[in-house]
């Protein structure tokens, strides 16, 4: 195959996904721009009057507050998952015994487990401790539900790094904590990066536990609050995609800022 073919494939594809990907937000940023009246309207599809009431009356219903919230749960749950799965990665990676295949195993079976079985044990576990409708609940129950992933992901990254590189270290007179926290740790910023921003994309958009351990609707994020346009009246179609706009923004310009941090590091990931 010629280099001119090879060119044509990857254009040809790169233009397929785009027009698969793009296809769909377009049309959701038209359809916030309507009236409700228009939704439906195959004659307005696409040429229309725009109008931003779909985005004044998202902005009546506390929509800052919601915004601060996802990020607020987002972060915490994130920092909380790093606290516990970068130590919890390092020891699998390096460790050969039996009992570190069984974890692994068990990691992997945690990630089968679908969330809605969740909800009724944690519903209970929170409500014992009495963390239902705080922000230290639901938190807790992202972290327990991204936890698993985070180790699995976070693993191979400190495989890659050179035992031998700890050896020196232990010979420069630094101890197992200054070797990991001077050494093993900058080598692998990256993976832990990725990882802490592939899990803060993933809580920004989690919704279940959110509208199951947050009893005030006032309370809820951006995420919680999409359903609240759905009602035993119909579905509030504009001020639906006009939430899922301003939803998505945040996580868009995420990715655009962290897009080549997160390709170089999954392909670390996944070929160690």
């Amino acid at each position: 195959m010629t280099r001119t073919h090879k060119f044509g494939i990857t254009v040809l594809g790169q233009t397929f996904f785009l027009i698969t990907y793009a296809v769909p937000f377009i049309w959701i940023v038209l359809t916030s721009l309507k009236k409700s009246t228009d939704v439906f309207d195959s004659s307005k599809s696409v040429v229309f009057t725009p109008t931003l009431e779909a985005y004044q009356r998202v902005a009546d219903i506390h929509l800052l507050q919601a915004l601060g919230q996802s990020a607020l749960i987002a972060s915490l749950s994130t920092a909380l998952v790093l606290l516990v799965a970068v130590p919890a990665a390092y020891a699998l990676a390096r460790s050969s015994a039996w009992w570190s295949v069984a974890m692994l195993a068990v990691l992997i079976v945690f990630q089968m487990i679908p969330q809605t079985s969740t909800v009724i044990p944690l519903f209970k576990v929170l409500g014992n401790l009495n963390l239902l409708d705080s922000l230290a609940g639901v938190v807790i129950a992202d972290a327990s539900l991204m936890t698993p992933f985070a180790i699995i992901l976070l693993r191979p990254f400190f495989r890659s790094v050179p035992e031998a590189v700890e050896e020196a270290s232990s010979l420069d007179g630094a101890g197992s904590f200054r070797s990991f926290w001077s050494v093993v740790l900058p080598i692998a910023r990256n993976g832990i990066a990725t990882t802490g921003t592939v899990v803060f994309i993933i809580v920004w958009g989690e919704f279940l536990y959110s509208v199951n351990f947050f009893m005030t609707p006032g309370k809820y994020p951006l995420s919680a609050m999409l359903a609240q346009q759905v009602s035993s009246y119909g579905v509030n179609w504009s001020g639906l995609m006009a939430l899922a706009v301003v939803t998505a923004i945040p996580i868009a310009i995420l990715y655009a800022v962290s897009y080549r941090l997160l390709k170089e590091g999954l392909t670390v990931g996944a070929v160690k």
